[in-house]
C-alpha cells in the first residue's frame, strides 16, 4: 500500500543513478595499454623477424642490383682482356673480400677484377644484336620480325646458359650462389660472340677461325671461373664429379656458339 505512492511534492529524492567505480576505469586503461604494448611488440617482432628473413634470402640469391654496375673504363679494359684471353691471364681468380657490417663481403667490381658485373653482358648483348641485324641486311634478309627473332635468340641463349650453370651447381647439392652472379657470368658469352660475328661481316673465311677460338676462351674463362669462384660456394662435392662438370661446361660452349652464331632466322638453323 505505502510502495504506491508517488513522489511528494517538495521531496528531494535520492539520486538513481549508481556512483562509478574509481578503480574500473583504471584498472581498464591500464589492462587495455598492456594489451595494446604486448601485441605491439609482438607485431613488431613478426614483422621484423619476417623483414630479416626476407631481406637475408634476397642479398643471398640475388644480391643487390646496383653492385654489378659500379665499373669504369680501367675495369672494362681489363675484363675485357680477362674474358677473351684468359689463358694470359697470370693473377689469382679468386674474388677480394671486405668486412662490411661484421660480416665479409666481395668487393665490387671496380675494385676486383673478378667480380661479376652486369654492364659487359648488357651492352656486349646488345652489340650482338645489332652486328646480327648488319649482317642479315648485307645478306638481303633485313626486316624488324627479323631483328625481333636475333633479340629472342639471345635472351633464349643466355637463359640457357644460365640454366645450365645453375643445374651443374645445383647437382652438386648446393645452388647458394647469387642469381645475378650467374646471369652476369653467362651474359660475358656475347663479348666473343660479337668478334665472330664482326669477322663474318668482315670476311666469311675469318668466321671459322674466330667462332672457335671464341668458344675455347669461353670455356676457359668459364671453368676458371666456376672452379675458383662458384664452387668455392659449395661446401662438398665429389672431386671426379667435379671434374666431369667442368669438361661438360668446356664442351657445351661448342654447339651453344655455333647456334648463337648462325644468324638466320630459323630456329635451328
Amino acid at each position: 500500500m505505502y510502495n504506491n505512492v508517488g513522489p511528494q511534492p517538495g521531496v528531494p529524492r535520492p539520486p538513481t543513478n549508481p556512483q562509478p567505480n574509481p578503480f574500473g576505469n583504471s584498472f581498464y586503461g591500464a589492462g587495455s595499454g598492456l594489451m595494446k604494448s604486448g601485441l605491439g611488440a609482438y607485431g613488431e617482432k613478426i614483422l621484423g623477424s619476417s623483414s630479416e628473413y626476407v631481406q637475408s634470402n634476397i642479398s643471398r640469391y640475388f644480391s643487390d642490383p646496383q653492385y654489378y654496375f659500379q665499373v669504369n673504363d680501367h675495369y672494362v679494359r681489363n675484363k675485357l682482356k680477362v674474358v677473351l684471353f684468359p689463358f694470359l691471364h697470370r693473377g689469382h681468380w679468386t674474388r677480394i673480400t671486405e668486412p662490411v657490417g661484421g660480416r665479409l663481403s666481395y668487393k665490387p667490381p671496380i675494385y676486383d677484377i673478378n667480380a661479376p658485373d652486369l654492364y659487359i653482358p648488357f651492352m656486349a648483348f646488345g652489340t650482338y644484336v645489332v652486328l646480327a641485324g648488319l649482317s642479315l641486311g648485307l645478306n638481303g634478309k633485313f626486316s624488324p620480325e627479323a631483328l625481333n627473332w636475333l633479340f629472342v635468340k639471345g635472351l633464349l641463349g643466355w637463359f640457357m646458359q644460365v640454366a645450365l650453370l645453375k643445374m651443374i651447381l645445383l647437382s652438386l647439392g648446393n645452388g647458394e650462389a647469387p642469381l645475378l652472379d650467374i646471369v652476369a657470368y653467362a651474359g660475358y658469352t656475347f663479348t666473343g660472340m660479337c668478334f665472330a660475328v664482326l669477322g663474318k661481316i668482315l670476311s666469311g673465311y675469318s668466321y671459322y677461325i674466330l667462332m672457335p677460338c671464341a668458344c675455347l676462351c669461353m670455356g676457359i674463362f668459364l671453368v676458371k671461373t666456376m672452379k675458383r669462384v662458384l664452387f668455392a660456394e659449395v661446401r662438398s662435392f665429389d672431386s671426379s664429379r667435379h671434374h666431369f662438370l667442368l669438361l661438360l661446361i668446356a664442351l657445351v660452349q661448342f654447339p651453344f656458339f655455333a647456334w648463337l652464331g648462325n644468324v638466320s632466322v630459323n630456329w635451328f638453323l
